[in-house]
């Protein structure tokens, strides 16, 4: 069965069925004991929407969940796959043109920028794909 990421969060504010949430996003080192004498432990504050599955108010402390088969999903659509147009592409140049490695690399990076935009064209098409959803603590 597909595993749940679970992260907790405070509401901030409700639309329909829909709620506004901070969550505090801890870096790998939180739970480190060398954490009070090294300068790279970091959290941060995030906001995130995610849908009600019981009604929500503001101040409630909740539990934010997504699927981890989705978050493998964002990770490929990311990152994976434009790292794999961007390698095909310059690598296609270099055997197939005689291009110099400056066009070779703008190119190639060219690529990525044009996948990110049809990503960003199916903005609306992935976020239904790509949901979170909240209960109660």
């Amino acid at each position: 069965m597909d595993e749940l990421i679970r992260h907790e969060g405070v509401v901030t504010r409700v639309d329909a069925n829909t709620a506004h949430i901070s969550i505090l996003q801890a870096s790998a080192c939180q739970a480190c004991k060398a954490q009070s004498m090294c300068m790279s432990a970091d959290s941060k504050e995030k906001e995130m929407d995610a849908i009600m599955l019981e009604p929500m108010k503001v101040g409630d402390r909740v539990e934010v969940m997504v699927h981890e088969r989705l978050a493998w999903r964002a990770v490929l659509l990311a990152y994976m796959l434009p790292f794999a147009i961007m390698m095909v592409v310059m690598i296609a140049l270099i055997y197939a043109t005689s291009l110099s490695e400056a066009v070779v690399g703008v190119s190639s990076i060219a690529s990525i920028a044009l996948y990110y935009i049809v990503l960003g064209l199916f903005r609306n098409r992935l976020g239904r794909q790509f949901s979170f959803t909240a209960r109660k603590i």
